[in-house]
């Protein structure tokens, strides 16, 4: 009989338990060493002093030395690197996701995981990613926007947590805690590039704190600059020759990183008043110019290209400039009687703008400019929120926690048009030519708009020691939203310590996640190339509200529920050893899902009869299916001291596995119609259950003495598979092997010196069969969990004080 995952992690977890119970009694008294478990935390708790170890929740602590030990300078690539159970592949070819990448937690979609800075709520980006690629259909945080000099640690509560902190905390929370320093700072360069020779790298980045007034504070500033080169994998055309299709030979597309220049800025404050009462105020803003590539248009092709322009084709450029600004402040206290308080404001702020560049609007005709400015997406957020705490002293073995808190929550989406000839069909071109700047077609101003709605929460929680060895604790939120309605959910949760070095934690939480702005009112045209369709379709995305989408079956968007239970064991059998298992399962009812791309003559015909010409089909956001997440995580640590230095060894694996356990059926409109189509089809249900890898394995060490260090990480990413409609396109690629390497030494005590490679083994995913590959020229699946651009060698500089 086969075990599922999740029932066999449970059962491992308790035989584990029985075996170690009795081999560690005597260890009771031993003194905790000082390490990570110690590290105080803030996320996932309101106690004051929780830490790690003490957590009822699994919680990973990753530190700002650990996210720049390898050669990465995107804060969501240095997270994948150290977490076995969050995923960060690197899409080429796909709009505006190739700019901004979303990254998933647990292998569910990108924005059901909140982020937090300092324990506040960060906006989304404006984007949403409708390609094919992970995360389709979603807006989550784009963590690249914030500065790595900033970050102090990053805290990743593996939990369900809506109770706690309201709708996205579906798999978990990302915290990011800032630098705060009195004083002290640090400087660093770094420069590297890919082996095959392209893809440069520069960047500069510092930090410094100040302490203000007599020991009332601290400012701490941070700042980088970074700049990176394109990369291209792509091969030459290999195909059958056709006015639509390149030369043969030619190699016609570039597929890799973007070109990118970004700058970007922190600040951290906290003032004291008096002896009771505190200022603080924190936020970033970044700038990034960002330039990926889109599909090639043929010389010859009959609708896309204007040969006079272009004799020999074109390659359109698409350029995204992303301005990120954030910024809270408040004020905190404590009463006499023992309530400890917070006042803040939030302000969040993404501006994305779109321009294509190299290109032109087919149906301008000769006269057709040759780039233009699309159009601009925009998010804000503004919030605020008060929280008070306090310790209760029943008599239990330490005081209990209660808390409570009220929120306002207001948020704005907004679309904004381009320059008429991004969008125009103008007529005046070649017969059949498409409107529109090919590549990325423009907002047209009847699918632009601007909308906002508010939402109002209360919530309450409660932590207490009962006794010294069990701890537990409840959390109940109730959310109110002006379009949608309310949603409560609740989490109870609990932690019994059979002795120091094991202890037993679980809980239940339900959670939800409301649809994003962007989902509701997001409009375009978009141009998709399907496998082995020379065609390209031109497919717009309806709101689901809409009269369009009405007809094709659409229902307004409802909120996601979910319902999570972990269970997991925390073993330190040793001193400075410390290993968790946690297994859990994750239900989400009416996830959210951006439906197949209808198409067909019946489906043009309904949306001519709509007053829509020139489109091939349509697509619209559907609460169409429920999924079903199970695994296991395994994370532990482990510090050797030795006579020359010490060892730090660390290992994480995590198991996941993603079922769709419902498909709603058609609608009626469907059927009545005779379209004959499936909302959620076979590419994007196998997106959701095969497109990450169902296990990944990470095993590092860290060898530390007076002048030197050296590190080694080796990580395995499990298989994953692509599934198109046609069946006989399916194919699986392999598990792979990455190998980072880096050493420093320390010429003086301020000074570090590193050189360093990452997948230092020039390691690639397994190639795409001909049919998945374009005729040849796409060599690798957007689906690889760490891209495809090979072995990344870096030098770096730094100096503290």
């Amino acid at each position: 009989m086969t075990r599922h995952p999740l029932s066999a992690a449970v059962l491992a977890s308790l035989a584990t338990l029985a075996s170690i119970h009795a081999s560690v009694q005597a260890q009771d008294a031993a003194p905790a060493s000082a390490n990570t478990l110690d590290t105080v935390i803030v996320t996932g708790t309101r106690v004051s002093d929780r830490t790690v170890a003490e957590s009822q929740s699994p919680i990973d602590i990753i530190s700002s030395e650990a996210l720049q030990a390898t050669g990465t300078t995107e804060l969501a690539t240095a997270l994948a690197r150290a977490l076995p159970s969050l995923n960060f592949p690197r899409p080429a070819l796909t709009d505006g996701t190739s700019a901004i990448r979303p990254a998933q937690l647990r292998g569910l979609a990108p924005d059901q995981v909140l982020v937090l800075v300092n324990g506040k709520r960060r906006h989304t980006s404006s984007l949403l990613n409708l390609n094919g690629t992970i995360g389709r259909g979603s807006a989550p945080v784009d963590l690249n926007t914030i500065p790595v000099s900033a970050i102090d640690r990053v805290e990743v509560l593996r939990d369900g947590a809506s109770a706690q902190y309201g709708s996205d905390a579906i798999a978990g929370v990302v915290n990011v805690v800032l630098k705060g320093a009195r004083e002290g700072g640090s400087l660093l360069v770094q420069h590297g590039r890919y082996s095959a020779g392209d893809g440069a790298q520069s960047q500069i980045a510092g930090d410094s704190g100040l302490a203000l007034g007599e020991d009332r504070g601290f400012l701490h500033l941070s700042a980088q600059l970074g700049q990176q080169d394109a990369t291209n994998r792509a091969r030459p055309f290999a195909g059958t020759p056709g006015p639509t299709q390149p030369a043969l030979g030619q190699k016609a597309f570039v597929i890799g990183e973007p070109e990118v220049d970004a700058g970007a800025v922190g600040l951290n404050l906290d003032y004291a008043l008096t002896d009771s009462l505190s200022l603080y105020a924190f936020g970033t803003a970044s700038n990034r110019d960002i330039t990926s590539f889109a599909f090639f248009r043929a010389p010859g092709n009959p609708t896309q290209n204007i040969p006079s322009i272009y004799p020999d084709g074109f390659l359109p450029e698409i350029n995204n400039v992303s301005k990120d600004r954030s910024l809270v402040a408040g004020i905190k206290g404590f009463t006499a009687s023992g309530w400890n308080w917070d006042l803040s404001l939030n302000h969040g702020y993404n501006h994305l703008e779109f321009h294509t560049r190299n290109t032109l609007n087919a149906s301008l005709g000769a006269d057709s400019p040759t780039s233009f400015y699309d159009g601009a997406l925009e998010t804000t957020q503004n919030i605020a929120n008060f929280d008070v705490s306090r310790q209760l002293d029943w008599g239990l073995a330490y005081p209990a926690t209660l808390s409570i808190g009220l929120e306002a929550r207001n948020e704005k989406w907004n679309q904004s048009p381009g320059e008429y000839g991004s969008y125009a069909d103008a007529g005046q071109g070649p017969a059949g030519a498409p409107g529109g700047a090919q590549g990325f077609g423009g907002f047209a101003p009847e699918v632009s708009g601007a909308y906002d709605r508010d939402s109002y929460s209360a919530y309450a929680g409660l932590e207490a020691d009962v006794t010294e060895r069990f701890s537990g604790g409840i959390a109940a939120r109730y959310e109110d939203y002006d379009d949608f309605g309310s949603q409560a959910s609740g989490k109870v949760s609990a932690r019994y310590a059979f002795s120091d070095a094991v202890a037993l934690r679980g809980t239940v939480a339900s959670g939800f996640r409301a649809p994003s702005l962007a989902q509701q009112y997001f409009q375009t045209v978009s141009t998709v190339f399907l496998p082995g369709v020379a065609t390209p379709f031109e497919i717009r995305t309806f709101p689901a509200s809409s009269a369009v989408a009405q007809a094709f079956g659409a229902e307004p968007l409802q909120p996601e529920e979910s319902l999570s239970y972990s269970l997991g064991l925390v073993l330190q059998p040793a001193d400075g050893l410390y290993v968790t298992v946690d297994a859990y399962q994750i239900d989400v009812d009416d996830r959210i899902a951006l439906s197949s791309n209808l198409t067909g003559d019946a489906v043009r015909a309904l949306l001519e009869s709509r007053g829509i010409f020139g489109v091939n089909g349509g697509r619209y956001f559907t609460n169409a299916i429920d999924t079903r997440t199970r695994g296991v995580d395994v994370v532990g640590t482990w510090r050797v001291p030795l006579e020359a230095g010490t060892l730090d060894l660390t290992g994480g694996y995590n198991h996941t596995k993603t079922e769709i356990t419902r498909i709603a059926p058609n609608p009626e409109e469907l059927e009545q119609s005779g379209l004959d189509l499936e909302r959620i089809d076979r590419v994007e249900a196998g997106r959701i259950e095969a497109g990450f890898p169902r296990n990944k394995l990470l095993l590092g060490g860290t060898w530390t003495g007076q002048r030197w260090s050296f590190t080694a990480t080796t990580t395995r990413y499990g298989s994953v598979r692509t599934t198109p409609n046609n069946p006989a396109l399916d194919q699986r690629y392999g598990a792979e092997w990455l190998l980072d390497l880096s050493a420093s030494y320390r010429p003086a005590d301020r000074w570090t010196l590193t050189v360093g490679a990452d997948n230092v083994l020039d390691a690639y995913p397994d190639e795409n069969s001909f049919g998945n590959s374009t005729n040849g020229q796409f060599p690798y699946s957007n689906l690889s969990p760490f891209g495809f651009g090979g072995a990344f060698a870096y030098g770096r500089i730094g100096y503290r004080w």
